[in-house]
């Protein structure tokens, strides 16, 4: 009897492939190596994209009105494409920048962060061996959720132009090459994700650069994903355009937005995608077989954070004039303190994000051949050496491309001051040990 047990039992152990093949080589995460590095190693984390310092007041008070109000209904499922109140104003704000009537119930979709608005979109959209056109640097999540829908990504890359007075780089010396970009286009193409403000690289998109993209959009009739979710924190007044806005785009654009980055609550998980009905129509059929609905109570916070910026348009008091004047300082401050020490800092236009030069540091991380890029194995000395995590800035990029934009790395500049200071007293440190004899 023990005997036919044991026979049984082996044969109950599964033999045949229990993953699907949508999952195949997008196993590994960058997030997951590098959080778990600055959790056991770093005094001073500037790796991860989310601010430390906190959440508007008059959003917490929202937050807290929903939760304890007298409106108990707010406890329980509300509409599953977006919470009719944050639909609603949504529809008025964004109407109003994109100089259109916004129906909120057919042209908004509320997401579980943009994260999942950009899942819905390559989901509804992508086809096995459609091609998708990626501008690198991209945030790292474009490349495996194209292919884990069956999409062919196509990689083009800003490529850097050195200023000649000797200045720091910016974000805007980054570019694309028109006819590079024009080559990616073909009958195989079906969307190009734009990302502006570009994270990891700060870069806001010229009128130009957007204009090119439109024209390529509209001759091949392309749809576009445009993760815009910095598009309030530019600075030294630069514009953030929009490309649904240009002519030819509305109709083949979905706009992607974030509450997290707009009011400094990464952790409520509040986004959406606005766009035609035409194309919407599909996210919501994504959206109701995958996660359905969206948590009521960040919704109406969210919701009333909007109603008061509507009410503050403009003004000086709106936290969206306010907030990028709070982060090009902190901005500027890390970008000093890199300076000082010879990382060079290339000026972010945009976004939490500045990306620095390396190259001045080879000395302590001596470069050996190696399959693994060398600014991830700087990023993994720095925060184990000196406790100060950033991420690479190969992991934005596509696997054949990493070894060639391998001497810089990310750090997040949407800190509170004393996390900046620490930073440059660790940074000022380093410098000390490396100059003196």
């Amino acid at each position: 009897l023990q005997t036919h047990s044991l026979s049984l039992s082996l044969q109950a152990k599964m033999s045949r492939p229990v993953q699907a093949r949508r999952l195949e080589g997008i196993d590994k995460n960058i997030w997951v190596e590098f959080v778990k590095l600055a959790a056991t190693y770093s005094t001073v984390n500037l790796g991860q994209g989310f601010p430390d310092f906190p959440t508007p007041d008059f959003l917490k008070e929202a937050f807290m009105r929903a939760l304890s109000g007298e409106n108990h209904m707010l406890h329980q499922y509300t509409r599953a494409f977006g919470h009719p109140p944050l639909v609603k104003i949504l529809a008025q704000y964004f109407g109003k920048l994109l100089g259109r009537d916004l129906d909120p119930m057919t042209n908004v979709m509320v997401t579980v962060g943009a994260y999942q608005a950009l899942f819905c979109c390559f989901q509804a959209f992508i086809d096995e061996g459609d091609e998708v056109i990626i501008i690198e640097p991209f945030f790292d999540c474009y490349e495996p959720m194209v292919k884990m829908a069956g999409g062919m990504p196509m990689f083009v890359p800003l490529r850097p132009k050195a200023p000649k007075d000797g200045k720091l780089m910016s974000s805007a010396d980054w570019q694309l090459d028109p006819d590079e970009l024009a080559s990616k286009f073909s009958k195989r193409t079906k969307a190009i994700v734009l990302n502006s403000p570009n994270n990891p690289l700060g870069k806001v998109f010229s009128r130009g650069e957007l204009v090119l993209i439109a024209d390529l959009c509209v001759k091949h009739d392309v749809l576009c994903i445009s993760d815009e979710v910095y598009e309030w924190l530019v600075y030294d007044g630069k514009e953030h355009i929009r490309i649904a806005s240009l002519q030819g785009m509305w109709d083949r654009t979905v706009i992607i937005g974030s509450a997290g980055k707009t009011f400094s609550a990464t952790g409520w998980k509040v986004g959406w995608a606005m766009g035609p009905n035409r194309l919407l129509q599909h996210l919501r059929t994504v959206h109701q077989n995958s996660v359905y609905h969206c948590a009521t109570v960040a919704q109406e916070a969210v919701a009333q954070g909007f109603q008061r910026e509507l009410e503050l348009y403009g003004k000086p008091e709106s936290y969206f004039v306010q907030l990028p004047k709070e982060l090009q300082q902190k901005r500027d401050w890390l970008v000093q303190s890199l300076d000082a020490v010879g990382m060079k800092p290339i000026i972010p236009e945009g976004t939490y994000f500045l990306v620095a030069d390396i190259s001045e540091f080879k000395s302590d991380v001596p470069d050996v051949p190696d399959s693994e890029p060398y600014d991830s194995r700087f990023a993994k000395w720095m925060v184990k050496n000196k406790g100060l995590a950033a991420i690479p800035l190969s992991a934005f990029y596509c696997e054949a491309h990493k070894n060639n934009y391998n001497h810089f790395i990310r750090f997040c500049f949407a800190k509170e001051e004393a996390t900046l200071k620490a930073a440059n007293d660790i940074l000022q440190k380093w410098k000390g040990e490396k100059t003196s004899p």
